[in-house]
């Protein structure tokens, strides 16, 4: 049960990439209305982070991500628009962004190899930040998503998963 309202609050809520979450989703609350027997504690899954990892995490964002994504995971101001060279600036970890599409072996990737190698200018981390230490950092941008991103994200690194098996 609790699966098939996910996948319905999901369905409801997936939206283009270049939309905030507050325009491309409907609020749990809403979407538990329209079910019978939802509720909003069916629909929203519980996060998985303690407040150890979040607080490594933004230490470690800190020190490594903000100069480009802002210290609130903010990203530039203009990241929708292609700079001087070409490039798409850093855009925003903090729900406000297209993060929230990406499953988290997706986020791990790029946190991991970078996007330079896809004509980005995301530096690859993989020789300086630990799997944990990433973890951490994802778990922290996390903690800033609204709740209804994190809703659709979840599901959507639900589906990943499924495929991989």
């Amino acid at each position: 049960m609790i699966r098939v309202n996910i996948v319905i609050a999901a369905s409801v809520l997936l939206v283009a990439c270049d939309k905030p979450v507050s325009e491309a989703v409907k609020p749990a609350q809403q979407v538990a209305a329209q079910e019978e027997m939802a509720t909003p504690e069916t629909l929203i899954p519980k996060r998985g982070h303690d407040i150890a990892q979040i607080t490594r995490g933004a230490e470690v964002y800190r020190q490594n991500c903000a100069v480009c994504h802002g210290p609130n995971g903010e990203g530039a101001p203009n990241w929708r628009q292609r700079d001087a060279n070409g490039q798409f600036p850093p855009p925003p970890l903090n729900g406000d962004g297209h993060t929230w599409h990406h499953p988290l072996s997706a986020l791990r990737y790029t946190i991991r190899n970078g996007t330079r190698a896809i004509g980005g200018t995301m530096p690859a981390w993989k020789d300086k930040l630990s799997d944990a230490d990433i973890d951490a950092v994802i778990a922290w941008f996390q903690s800033k998503w609204p709740e209804r991103a994190y809703i659709a994200w979840y599901d959507i690194d639900q589906r990943a998963r499924t495929r991989k098996q």
